[in-house]
């Protein structure tokens, strides 16, 4: 399903942060990402996100599609399409159009599904996408 956007000539990998690697702080990109090692603070990428299994992740995350078979802790916007692999732990709220959770797959948080998301404009200031991620404390 997913994979197979890997496999077209227009959507190639362009940035790979590899299994020994550590990213601090923002990282913000054009084209699709692959995250095998770890990051903490911000990802974004108006393309698609791919996270292994083994990649730990402390950021908040938006990209236009993902695939996550590690670990996140933070808050997922996806603009299209979320899918959670069996391998995948998920410790924040998601929002995307279409979620797809394998059977195993942890998610702790609240999820959202909208018909459009707001399309994501890079920033490294998630505040100037209009995107609050303070928790909400209201009881209905």
């Amino acid at each position: 399903m997913f994979k197979d956007l890997y496999n077209n000539k227009e959507t190639e990998v362009e940035t790979v942060i590899g299994p020994s690697v550590k990213v601090e702080g923002d990282f913000a990109s054009k084209g699709n990402v692959t995250v095998e090692g770890a990051v903490y603070g911000t990802i974004k990428t108006d393309r698609d996100l791919k996270v292994g299994s083994a990649a730990k992740i402390s950021a908040n995350v938006f990209a236009a599609n993902a695939f996550i078979s590690g670990e996140v802790k933070g808050n997922v916007k996806v603009n299209d399409k979320l899918e959670l692999a069996d391998t995948s732990k998920i410790l924040g709220d998601v929002e995307a159009k279409t979620l797809i959770i394998a059977a195993g797959a942890i998610l702790n948080g609240k999820c959202s599904m909208c018909q459009e998301t707001a399309q994501l404009p890079l920033s490294t200031d998630a505040s100037q996408n209009g995107i609050n991620f303070k928790k909400n404390n209201n009881k209905k």
